[in-house]
This record gives structure tokens, C-alpha cells and sequence, in this order.
């Protein structure tokens, strides 16, 4: 399979058509705040946020194309249901929650296969509960050809294995524990990695696979690391994305950049033409996810 770029200028959005904690996640996601109700109030900010987020990526540079949600699936604005490959291959995947397998509408998958006519749907594995939430249960080194994933209720070791494996990478899974006892939901809570920087929140990884990951980061990366006060801000929850230019910008919410210091936002700036930021406050407090949760990248 041919090598794949780090990172692309062209990512998917969901507007959602409503936004609230959804109580289906709640267990898993010790981030979100508690109580589910469909709230038009919630909705309204969400999606002044949702719209202020697009623009800037849009004046970046960057391709953005923008899906639209449905009622009763509120975390449709983080779009965690599908790999794409520059070969045109698009990767069904399998989701925990029903609210957020019913976001695999027919519409999106028209429109998407129209890009990557290639279709794998790997969503049987539903039937048994085992789930790999696409990019978030997976970050990539494409580059290297390296992988690595935390194992929560959303990340099955042996999806992640067999992702490994068609893709022709090296996995690397872990165990972490969040401030509330139990695993990070995603791995895109965790870490991010950049063509030359990566990004990682090692104090919440269990045990010696904490320096490992960070000393296999080392070999190909300059790495900086998070505190886990910091991964609560949602500084582990960014993505690299490029322009039509070939500039390479960091987005990320204006709450993880806040929390940074001086020396932590000068090794970003370093390795990118920017930072592309905006306050989702909204995004992080009722749905427990970032700036990298809505972004889908379109190789």
C-alpha cells in the first residue's frame, strides 16, 4: 500500500443538527459533563463555535468540507467513523454507542465514497461490542509507518492488530487511567503527532509504557509533553493540517493553547507555519471532545 503524507489540507466537518452530553458516552467519557438533555441553548453556542472554528481554518488555507448531522446523534460533530487513504479507500468503522453508529448516514457515505469508491465496512464487529473509533482509537505516524493506541471501552486490541497489520504499520498499544480511575476514552485525548513534533500526555499511560511511548516519539520526533491537568484543557486533542501551499498549521482550541507555557508554545511555533486556534468551550464541556474530534482528515 503506498506511503501515506502526514498530514492533508482537506478534513470533513460535521455541523451538528443538535448538540448535548450524550448520556450513551458517558461512561466511558470521564470528560463531558454529566445530565443529557437536548438543550437548544447548548446547541446555539456549539454551533457558534462549530462556525467560528471553520472560518478559520477556511482563511488558513485549508480544503474544508462540511456534512450535516441528524437529530438524536449529538456527537456527530466529531466525526470518529472512518479511515480514508489517498488510494481511495474508505474504512467503515465500528462504533460503542448506538446514537453514534446511527451518525454513519447514508448521505455522508454517498458522499464520501464519491471521493474513496474503495469501501471496507469493518462494522461487524458491532454485534459484540468491539469497537475502533477510527483516528481517535488510532493515531498515526505515517511516515514512519508507526501506530499507537490506548485500550478503552472504544479501542479493541485486536481491531487495533488487525488495522496494523492491512495498513503494514507498528502498533504500539497501551493502558492509561484518567483523573476519574478509568481509561482515556480515545487516544487523540492523548497525543498527536506532526510531521517533525508530537505532542503526548505520558503521566496518564500506565506504568513502563509511559517512557517507552515517549522514548519511541524521541526517535523520530521532537516530543513535548502535556501534564495531565493539561490533557483535561484538551492540549493532547490537536491535529496538524497544511494549506493548498504546503504551510503546515497546528489546530488546536484556544482553552489547550491558554494552558500551555512559554516554553511548551515556543517548541509548537518552531515546528509550524502557525497555530490555528478558537475557543470551543462548549465542544469540551459537553461533549468531552476538541479540536482534533472534529476534524476528519481527507487524504
Amino acid at each position: 500500500m503506498s506511503a501515506m503524507p502526514q498530514s492533508t489540507n482537506h478534513v470533513l466537518m460535521i455541523e451538528p443538527a443538535e448538540f448535548y452530553a450524550n448520556p450513551q458516552t458517558s461512561d466511558t467519557n470521564a470528560y463531558q459533563a454529566e445530565g443529557g438533555e437536548p438543550s437548544e441553548a447548548i446547541t446555539k453556542s456549539a454551533l457558534k463555535e462549530f462556525y467560528a472554528f471553520r472560518e478559520k481554518l477556511l482563511a488558513h488555507g485549508v480544503k474544508v468540507t462540511t456534512g450535516k448531522g441528524i437529530i438524536g446523534s449529538p456527537d456527530m460533530i466529531f466525526p470518529n467513523w472512518f479511515f480514508t487513504h489517498a488510494s481511495g479507500e474508505l474504512i467503515l468503522c465500528p462504533m460503542l454507542n448506538e446514537n453514534r453508529r446511527a451518525e454513519r448516514t447514508g448521505d455522508l457515505i454517498d458522499l464520501l465514497s464519491g471521493l474513496y469508491p474503495d469501501v471496507k465496512d469493518w462494522t461487524d464487529t458491532e454485534i459484540d461490542n468491539r469497537a475502533l473509533e477510527s483516528t481517535a482509537s488510532i493515531v498515526s505516524d505515517h511516515i514512519n509507518k508507526r501506530c499507537y493506541a490506548a485500550l478503552s471501552g472504544r479501542t479493541d486490541e485486536a481491531l487495533v492488530h488487525k488495522w496494523a497489520e492491512y495498513r503494514g504499520y507498528e502498533p504500539m498499544i497501551f493502558d492509561t487511567r484518567s483523573h476519574a480511575g478509568i481509561p482515556v476514552y480515545h487516544t487523540d485525548c492523548i497525543m498527536w503527532i506532526g510531521t517533525t513534533l508530537a505532542g503526548v500526555c505520558d503521566p496518564v499511560i500506565v506504568g513502563d509504557a509511559a517512557q517507552q511511548v515517549v522514548e519511541r516519539l524521541n526517535e523520530t520526533h521532537k516530543v513535548v509533553r502535556f501534564t495531565a491537568e493539561q490533557l483535561r484543557t484538551f492540549s493532547g486533542n490537536a491535529l496538524e493540517v497544511k494549506n493548498a501551499v504546503g504551510e503546515r498549521f497546528l489546530a488546536i482550541s484556544q482553552g489547550a493553547v491558554d494552558s500551555l507555557s512559554p516554553e511548551q508554545l515556543a517548541i509548537i511555533n518552531e515546528h509550524f507555519d502557525g497555530i490555528i486556534s478558537s475557543p470551543l468551550d462548549t465542544m469540551e464541556k459537553f461533549g468531552g471532545g476538541s479540536a482534533r474530534c472534529m476534524l476528519a482528515e481527507l487524504f
